[in-house]
């Protein structure tokens, strides 16, 4: 696999940190994609999803903003979704990015390349985001020149980073609908704060926010320890009475 640079490392930092400080769910994937793209050089980023039930193809989130009625027609008109290189990668089980041209060696002479070739770039790369056991989803780079084996080892690094933001991303939209953000503000949270307390006030041990997040215990208790500084408390039943008490979770 490619050897990563000072600067590929620099990049997904910045990735980070634009995504995991964002306030809004619903803003996080339109953020990922525009990074993506230029972590990348890409023509286009989509993140698309087949649902497993009604077969149906569904794009959640594209760069650049300009795409948009482009991607919605591709997710349309793509023929037999369910039979690309991708899903099929993805069904299977397989986890990991891959480059399209080669998991299958007619890539270049398929349907598919020929309907994204002009608008997203024909070469792609894929990566595949799970988070819903019903749908296949994945993030799809496209770009005119080929993707190389740095290219690739540089989204394996990433794809860690994508998987943690799509679950803080499902956390602050869940805690949303329950609880108005802005009273936390008054609070100082971060957005990872607040999603840590919020699965705290649910009654997850340490354990078992780090499994919820994809991150380590000690992580956790990190993000408690400045939740606790943040609200003037030290321990875990203060916490989140308190918590309840001011609206910052249902």
């Amino acid at each position: 696999m490619g050897q990563l640079h000072v600067r590929d490392y620099e990049q997904i930092l910045d990735l980070a940190v634009a995504v995991l400080g964002n306030t809004d769910p619903e803003t996080i994937w339109p953020l990922v994609t525009k990074q993506l793209r230029e972590v990348f050089d890409c023509t286009g980023v989509m993140l698309s999803g087949l649902d497993i039930a009604e077969r149906v193809l569904r794009t959640e989130a594209w760069a650049p903003e300009s795409h948009g009625p482009i991607a919605l027609e591709l997710t349309e008109r793509y023929p037999s979704p369910d039979q690309h290189p991708l899903t099929l990668h993805v069904a299977s089980g397989g986890t990991s990015p891959v480059i399209l041209s080669r998991i299958s060696e007619r890539w270049r002479h398929s349907p598919w390349y020929d309907s994204v070739r002009g608008p997203g770039g024909g070469e792609q790369l894929g990566l595949p985001t799970p988070g819903d056991p019903l749908v296949l989803r994945s993030l799809i780079l496209g770009r005119d020149r080929e993707f190389t084996d740095r290219d690739l080892a540089l989204a394996t690094r990433i794809q860690p980073l994508i998987l943690t933001v799509d679950s803080q991303a499902r956390e602050l939209r869940r805690l949303r609908a329950a609880a108005p953000l802005s009273v936390s503000i008054r609070h100082d949270l971060t957005p990872r704060e607040l999603t840590v307390l919020s699965l705290l006030a649910e009654g997850l041990t340490t354990h078992g926010i780090a499994h919820r997040l994809l991150i380590s215990p000690h992580t956790v208790n990190r993000h408690l320890e400045k939740v606790y500084r943040k609200l003037g408390t030290n321990n875990r039943v203060s916490t989140v009475l308190l918590a309840k008490q001011h609206g910052l979770v249902p």
